[in-house]
């Protein structure tokens, strides 16, 4: 790519060529050797990938798609809140369970039951169903896992005793969201009420049948909800007449999100098909001799065994394998081809140049054009992938570095097992053999009176005259006769910085409206069970959030009356957050405080407070199990919190922020935790994780491009055209509805690199032009990289289309992103970048008066196959 550079301009400051000089004649000795002794380098991948590969059968114990682990950032305060509240507060399913204290989500499986017809699920006939829906489930022995309090299963919704045609005079005096003792907020949906509170009708029911996790009892309960997901199809197609019902379990989630990666497994094939499809158009040529179908074929395999490798070797080291690594390949299997490409490329060039049997000459000539550009963007691709390991995220550090090393694999065998290639297939060509049969081609009197069929396929002539080189490729005709014109015309070019403009302000305002964070629910398929269930939910589900611990976590001396006031404080603070009903919390505290008035107990020493504890329990037995105290005082203690209109994203991050920010403000030492928080710690990260990645990677984009691209001016269009892409993505990811998550957070690691592919090849060719004028500069350039950069644009997208028709987020995601990077990356590289140039064409260089057109340099995506 940097050979235009002439040797005389040595170090100096307009052309920094230090470091690019000694690495071309490094390639030069690579090259030559490879030509001088092809077999072992094509012998050693091989046998390396062999060898490597072996790894996969590690892929089984390798493989932790645990959500939590896997998606939540590692340290998140909620784990810590989560180990404090395990340590202070045991639970014991089988005596005393209580949904408001469980530190974990559970096991359970849950229904949602939908009246039809906009019905109400309390009319006589939909309450039947009810019944008959739950009896079933108990049929399938619930009552022996089932999670007890007070020696009977916990309810599965509190109204069920009510549904019985006995009591359903009680079900006229419901009141919501509260009725006596009961909380029916997230076991009523869908409700309507008169001015008095009244429950008038309710569209949905919930049931939520929960069991034993501790001891033995563990593995019982999740075979349990294994087999009840095998019946659930069939208890959701009972014969009802008046309900709907969706399901979910605890392991719902888990097993639906480990099923993607087999889902897109077929996918593969369809990619490699498509890609060499791709390859061998493009390089095809009519003459039987010199047609490059085997190089593009050997190209694509060269991609496949870096993917052996690298992740083979990965595999053997224990690396985890997520779901989200099964990317890696489509998006490897793209830049193998563009590497492909270019050697290809340079060394048609090189047979122009020099004499064709002296293939050591031509192939370090290849390796002097070609190799550099390989270099330059697969170091910066790999630098992008390894600055993302420094993410909070482990799915994203194992993505990365999976693919960061089949990068460097995929580098490897292109400047060893592709080279060797190239020179075999030389040889075959100077032997003058087919390229299918490799049987000697000769043209001789008899030959040429064969039929036109025949000299097509054995000679590439209808004539039976052996055919000449092409001229230049139709696609650079194009960009040189009429594209490059119509894009540097004077009226054009405004036009094109207004197109700009548009660009760049509709991407600053997606910026803006970016959303954040991962949706639980998409880590399912679009046809899974799991979705229904989760509409359901948010449709009469999602007034009344989750139910949130304020943990005291410090020993405080509760008799004293500054302190419970203190407390007191603290809750009406907490209570006073917008998205926190203050007429739904339950605190122990208030209700001692309210029982010691009623039996008039001075509770203002140790003593006293301590003692009289066991009638407030013996009152409400589940305070018990929110004082961990001893005989002489309260270790930690607990009360609870409810949220409501918790809907969003938006709201789960507000909601958090804002209580953690409350809690830490009190002057009583209080921590507030939920399961759920476990997820919401991803909105503390996200964002700072994505702008420190990004701002290294693209920091050390530029440090490299300054070391080995010789001409520092090129290197600010390069930076210019990196944080254009990256604002652009980012931006158009919220109209595409995409969220700022640890799936796109890869997406956008991996839009430095390609960014840098795109933006290099057409800003240097311009700088290094020998053209007179800036037009001139900017159609010359269009002229030899325009093709080549539209080639790899195509060939990237066909490595990653197919997961377009995945029916997953994670893949749709992953296609949607890289779709944009590549879109955006080829839209600066052959129309901004182009046009601004000759903006400023006259900053931009002097022409090289020694450079003749054919000896052009060549980047990464300079894979024109004459």
């Amino acid at each position: 790519m940097a050979g235009s550079q002439h040797p005389a301009d040595g170090c100096s400051c307009r052309n920094t060529n230090c470091v690019e000089r000694p690495l071309r004649r490094l390639f030069e000795g690579l090259g030559s050797g490879v030509a001088a002794c092809p077999w072992p380098f094509v012998l050693v991948p091989l046998l390396l990938s062999g060898g490597l590969g072996a790894g996969f059968l590690f892929l089984p114990q390798r493989q932790d798609n645990d959500i939590e682990r896997q998606f939540t950032p590692t340290g998140g305060p909620a784990k810590a809140e989560r180990d404090f509240v395990r340590q202070h507060f045991p639970t014991n399913d089988s005596e005393h369970f209580s949904v408001w204290q469980l530190p974990t989500e559970g096991a359970y499986a849950a229904l949602i039951a939908v009246a039809a017809d906009g019905n109400s699920v309390l009319a006589a006939e939909a309450r039947h169903d009810v019944l008959k829906l739950d009896e079933a489930v108990r049929a399938r022995g619930y009552e022996q896992r089932c999670a007890r309090s007070g020696g009977v299963c916990a309810s599965p919704n509190p109204l069920l005793p009510l549904l019985c045609d006995a009591a359903v005079a009680a079900l006229g005096e419901l009141t919501f969201p509260v009725s006596g003792t009961l909380f029916l907020g997230t076991a009523l949906g869908g409700v309507r009420t008169d001015a008095g509170g009244r429950v008038l009708s309710a569209r949905a029911l919930k049931l939520v049948y929960y069991l034993r996790e501790d001891g033995p009892a563990a593995a019982e309960s999740r075979q349990w909800l294994e087999e009840f997901l095998q019946a659930a199809p069939e208890l959701a197609a009972m014969n009802f007449s008046s309900i709907q019902v969706t399901y979910f379990t605890s392991l719902s989630r888990q097993m639906e999100f480990e099923a993607n990666t087999r889902s897109v497994i077929p996918l593969v094939s369809i990619t490699y098909f498509l890609t060499i499809t791709f390859s061998v158009i493009s390089c095809l040529r009519l003459s039987c001799i010199r047609n490059n179908v085997w190089l593009a074929c050997c190209g694509v395999v060269s991609a496949g065994l870096a993917v052996l490798s690298s992740f083979g070797l990965l595999l053997f080291c224990g690396v985890p394998f997520v779901v989200t690594v099964a990317n890696a390949p489509f998006l490897i299997l793209g830049v193998g081809v563009d590497d492909m490409f270019i050697m290809i490329a340079s060394w048609e060039q090189s047979l122009r140049k020099k004499d064709k049997s002296d293939v050591k000459s031509l192939l370090a000539e290849t390796y002097s054009e070609a190799a550099l550009s390989v270099t330059i963007t697969t170091l910066t691709d790999v630098l992008a992938f390894f600055i993302g390991t420094w993410t909070a995220f482990p799915s994203v550090r194992s993505f990365c570095l999976y693919t960061g090393t089949a990068f460097v694999f995929c580098y490897v065998y292109t400047m060893t097992f592709f080279g060797a290639i190239i020179v075999l297939n030389h040889k075959r060509e100077q032997g003058n053999r087919h390229w299918l049969t490799c049987m000697p081609v000769g043209v001789d009197k008899e030959q040429a009176k064969k039929s036109c069929l025949y000299n097509a396929c054995c000679i590439g002539s209808c004539s039976g005259q052996s055919s000449q080189p092409e001229g230049e490729h139709p696609m650079s005709m194009f960009f040189t006769k009429y594209y490059g014109p119509f894009l540097t015309n004077k009226w054009i070019k405004p036009l094109v910085a207004l197109l700009y403009g548009a660009y760049l302000g509709g991407s600053i305002y997606g910026c803006t409206q970016i959303r954040e964070g991962i949706d639980l629910r998409n880590l399912a398929s679009d046809d899974s069970y799991v979705i229904a269930y989760y509409d359901d939910d948010d449709k009469y589900f999602s007034a009344y959030g989750p139910c949130v611990m304020v943990v005291v976590t410090e020993s405080v001396d509760y008799w004293n009356e500054t302190v419970r006031l203190g407390i007191e404080n603290c809750t009406q603070d907490l209570e006073g957050i917008s998205y926190i009903d203050k007429n739904l919390s339950r605190s122990w505290l208030r209700a001692y405080t309210e029982y010691a008035k009623q039996q008039s107990l001075n509770i203002n020493d140790n003593g006293t407070f301590i003692s009289n504890l066991t009638g407030l329990f013996q009152y409400v037995p589940t305070f018990e199990w929110d004082v961990n105290k001893t005989h002489d005082k309260i270790e930690a203690s607990r009360f609870y919190i409810q949220t409501v209109n918790v809907t969003s994203a938006i709201d789960e991050k507000n909601l958090v922020n804002q209580l953690r920010e409350t809690a830490k403000q009190c002057s009583i030492p209080l921590m507030v935790y939920h399961p759920a928080f476990i997820y919401y710690d991803q909105y503390l990260v996200i964002v700072q994780n994505t702008i420190q990645n990004v701002i290294i990677a693209a920091g050390a984009m530029l440090v490299v491009s300054l070391l080995l691209i010789p001409n520092p001016l090129c290197c600010l269009w390069v930076t210019f055209a990196i944080a254009s892409v990256i604002v652009g993505v980012a931006g158009f990811m919220t109209f595409w509805n995409i969220n700022l998550d640890s799936i796109s957070m890869i997406n956008l690691v991996i839009c430095i690199g390609f960014s840098v592919d795109f933006s290099a090849h057409i800003s240097y060719a311009f700088v290094v032009s020998r053209e007179p004028s800036a037009n001139d500069r900017a159609i010359e350039a269009l002229s030899l990289l325009g093709y080549p950069v539209l080639q790899g644009a195509v060939s990237t997208i066909l490595g990653v289309v197919v997961l377009a028709a995945a029916k997953t987020y994670i893949f749709r995601t992953f296609f949607k992103i890289m779709f944009l990077v590549i879109l955006f990356g080829a839209l600066h590289g052959l129309v901004f970048i182009p046009v601004f140039l000759t903006f400023y064409g006259s900053f931009c260089g002097t022409p090289h008066k020694t450079k003749s057109k054919t000896e052009a340099p060549r980047y990464r995506d300079d894979k024109d196959c004459p």
